[in-house]
């Protein structure tokens, strides 16, 4: 039987989701909690690979299992692991479900705080010269019009196409802090990263909102702006069609 596990996780202390050989990832840590659970190695597939430091506030990973699994799994789960991780749901799916390769959406967000704040410091990205966020709205709403970004991809991925559908992309000031977000079908590794980055370039009057075609065009990650840190960036949902839960 397959199973789809909703969590979250805090990134500050991971490198990243996928498990590797010399550092701590979230990826691991879970599929400990698990052998320990089931006193039996489970290996998880997540929807795809947050890199160190990011934040998840939802993300699905499938795992099979030969017997059905009880409500209050999820529960006993969360007790063995740590505080920056949580497990959310447990959902049954059908045989074929995938975590990455079913997902048809998928949301981020990116938090920037423009004053020093001792409780955002590992969840914000402090900038603190003034920003024209009218202008960083115009140059994202460029973004709608184009599908490859290969600009704003890391240079050494393997990929078989650099095309993305943008949905939506736009910042919105929530409170004390200026929240950029954007859904696609998929994103490419850094990709969220370069184009805030790209776009505060905007915002701080470094470059012209048309300036963003250009780049685009370009299909070059040298013209495109310094990704901003990991810090501040949260995927926060991932759609799936209802047709895989049981």
């Amino acid at each position: 039987m397959r199973y789809f596990l909703e969590l979250a996780y805090q990134g500050k202390a991971y490198h990243g989701w996928q498990r590797q050989p010399n550092a701590v990832s979230v990826q691991e840590v879970i599929e400990n909690a698990l052998f320990t659970l089931m006193q039996r190695s489970v290996e998880i597939l997540g929807a795809g690979r947050t890199d160190a430091g990011v934040h998840a506030k939802q993300l699905f990973a499938h795992f099979d299992v030969e017997e059905e699994l009880s409500e209050d799994f999820f529960f006993k789960l969360n007790s063995l692991l740590p505080q920056d991780i949580a497990i959310n749901g447990l959902h049954k799916v059908t045989p074929e479900a995938h975590a990455r390769f079913d997902a048809v959406g998928r949301s981020y967000e990116y938090h920037i705080v423009q004053k020093k704040d001792p409780f955002a410091f590992d969840a914000a990205h402090l900038v603190k010269r003034e920003l024209d966020v009218d202008a960083m709205n115009k140059a994202a709403e460029i973004l709608l019009e184009y599908q490859n970004f290969k600009s704003f991809s890391r240079s050494r991925t393997d990929v078989r196409t650099y095309n993305c559908k943008i949905e939506h992309a736009y910042w919105q000031r929530e409170n004390d802090r200026l929240v950029f977000h954007i859904k696609a079908d998929r994103f490419l590794r850094n990709m969220v990263r370069a184009v805030v980055g790209t776009l505060l370039g905007v915002g701080l009057g470094k470059m012209k909102v048309e300036k963003v075609h250009e780049i685009i065009l370009s299909e070059s990650r040298s013209e495109a702006g310094a990704s901003v840190p990991a810090k501040g960036l949260y995927l926060t949902k991932v759609e799936y069609p209802n047709t895989i839960f049981i």
